[in-house]
């Protein structure tokens, strides 16, 4: 009997006891499915983490954890310990191994998403990926002491288009109680998708940080502040007296470890510098106990798929000992009955695999638009790779050798059966 006989003769089997066969195929599918999706999203996570901030040699801010400046720096998750006087930051940015130096100050809000100080030298230097720059999907950098760049995300769920009228908020809350109502924004600028926080932000200029507490005391608005009119504002020299971070790229990456080591023993105030990279490689350290916690779980999924193979077999092989003892009267040899058990397990799960990955990609693909769109995730794999085939491979043959487990038990009945059935 050839292998292309059994391997036929397998298949048919399967379709004789299709209803079984097929719940056993999507249950393999469904186990497939989410442990490639949850390695998937796993991965893509992690680039999308990586990619966040890129040609950044140096981030500085006062003298925290380097996680919780990165946190709150680059991920605007979470608050300050104190600020960086801009006294520092000129002192720093003046350094001779220092190329461009970029400030940004937190602290406001706009319905929920955090406003962010900076400068124009922000567009030009920020970069995320592999060194890709900040582009406009439409409009301009900000110009005016009230226009205000929009992320990607922010444009999206608040419907905001160019010439847009905005409010910001003092505090980081959804629902704030102390708005600057009076010093309204423009929008001027949205940003394309960059997957990073950028595309939650609102940012602004420096100098439009300064004018809409002018005349504030204690995080509070006082009379005072009623005078300082946006006319008046346009007119005055607004520069910060401290600033939350800076970005800074060193002239070379070979000045980055000594840059990074006078900032944090600089003797005007305590500073962290740390070197992004290592700091997000620390962070994603922390995080990725969720991911590693998934991967468990969707390994187990795919042991129960295996579980209920080996199960729907079993259950079977008495129902089929007369089978098999026919297929032994027309001259198969035990070999022929154990290979054909083996081939139907691994055919249940090479087929399950396939659906799986079909069905997980195939909602990638149409749906990629969508996910892009909405949530900003670009770094999934849209097509199937070596991971995955090794997965289905692996899974096929680990059927294989439980199918091993009836297999044997079948050839022993056939052998003790003969013709004659005894149930």
């Amino acid at each position: 009997m050839k292998g292309s006989t059994i391997l036929t003769l397998a298949m048919r089997s399967l379709w004789a006891r299709k209803l079984t066969a097929i719940l056993t195929i999507i249950s393999i599918a469904a186990a497939i499915l989410l442990f490639v999706a949850v390695e998937n999203l796993r991965q893509g996570a992690r680039t999308s983490f990586e990619r966040t901030i890129s040609d950044t040699d140096v981030i500085v801010g006062a003298r925290s954890s380097p996680i919780n400046l990165v946190l709150y720096s680059v991920f605007q998750i979470g608050d300050p310990t104190n600020n960086v006087t801009w006294k520092t930051y000129e002192e720093v940015s003046e350094r001779s191994d220092v190329a461009w130096a970029v400030p940004i100050s937190l602290g406001d809000s706009h319905r929920g998403f955090r406003v962010v100080g900076t400068t124009p030298d922000y567009f030009e230097h920020y970069k995320y990926a592999d060194s890709q720059a900040l582009t406009f999907a439409d409009g301009l950098v900000f110009d005016d002491l009230f226009d205000v760049v929009l992320g990607a995300q922010v444009a999206r769920e608040l419907s905001y288009e160019l010439g847009a009228k905005i409010t910001l908020s003092h505090g980081l809350g959804a629902t704030s109680f102390v708005n600057h109502e009076d010093k309204p924004f423009t929008v001027t600028g949205i940003l394309k998708p960059t997957g990073t926080p950028v595309d939650r932000s609102v940012i602004v200029s420096l100098g439009a940080i300064e004018a809409i507490h002018m005349g504030w005391q204690n995080g509070t608005p006082t009379p005072m502040s009623r005078l300082a009119t946006p006319d008046k504002l346009r007119q005055m020299t607004l520069e910060p007296e401290s600033i939350t971070a800076m970005f800074v790229g060193a002239t070379s990456r070979v000045k980055t470890l000594s840059l990074q080591r006078d900032l944090n023993v600089y003797k005007a105030e305590p500073l962290q510098a740390v070197i992004p990279g290592i700091a997000l490689s620390q962070l994603w350290n922390i995080v990725s106990v969720v991911e590693r916690a998934l991967a468990i779980v969707s390994a187990f999924v795919i042991a129960v798929g295996l579980i209920g193979i080996l199960t729907s077999i079993l259950t079977t092989l008495n129902e089929r000992r007369r089978e098999m003892a026919i297929l032994r009267a027309m001259g198969a040899r035990g070999h022929h009955v154990f290979t054909l058990l083996v081939s139907e397990a691994a055919l249940l799960a090479f087929m399950g695999g396939a659906l799986g990955l079909t069905v997980l990609y195939g909602f990638l693909w149409i749906a990629r638009p969508f996910l892009e769109a909405r949530y900003n995730i670009s770094a999934l794999r849209m097509w199937p790779g070596s991971f995955d085939f090794g997965v289905v491979i692996a899974v096929t043959i680990i059927a294989a050798l439980l199918g091993a487990i009836p297999a044997f038990v079948a050839l022993k009945r056939s052998l003790a059966d003969g013709l004659t059935i005894r149930v």
